[in-house]
């Protein structure tokens, strides 16, 4: 067996219901993430050219932004409903790591940058999940609970 499947194997028999919950929140911050991002790509373009340690500009800023975005709004509904979680997770965290790396750490390491720390625990959790899966309440458990039904037409 592959280090991946023993992962998710341990993750689907050691559920705890209550981080059904954190789940959930942890969906709505990605996706409301993904929305500021779509409301006012200005603030975060000043990020990216001022502070950042590569140059991005124009067209490349752009469009990672756009993709950044896109990635936020259906990964956070995907893992606030439990859809595909652990794929929503891992498209996720490359994400968080070039936010923590290139983006949040130009500010500074201090408690007032809050931005930073929210990236961190965003990014932990995410690791959380890769590991423990959707959980209990979600659209993955009820889909593993009911046997898929297979129609044979005869002809």
């Amino acid at each position: 067996m592959h280090m991946f499947q023993k992962i998710e194997q341990w993750g689907n028999a050691h559920s705890i219901k209550w981080l059904a919950f954190i789940r959930i929140l942890l969906g709505l911050i990605i996706f409301f993430k993904g929305y500021t991002l779509i409301s006012n790509p200005e603030q975060l373009q000043t990020l990216m050219y001022k502070d950042s340690w590569f140059d991005f500009t124009g067209v490349m800023g752009s469009l990672a932004l756009h993709l950044v975005a896109f990635a936020h709004l259906v990964g956070g509904i995907m893992i606030c409903i439990g859809l595909m979680t652990r794929f929503a997770v891992v498209i996720q965290i490359p994400i968080l790591i070039c936010a923590i790396l290139f983006v949040n750490i130009g500010a500074g390491f201090s408690m007032l940058n809050s931005e930073l720390w929210l990236s961190i625990i965003v990014l932990a959790l995410l690791c959380l999940f890769w590991v423990m899966g959707a959980g209990a309440y979600s659209v993955d458990a009820s889909w593993k609970k009911k046997p898929i039904e297979v129609y044979h037409i005869e002809t």
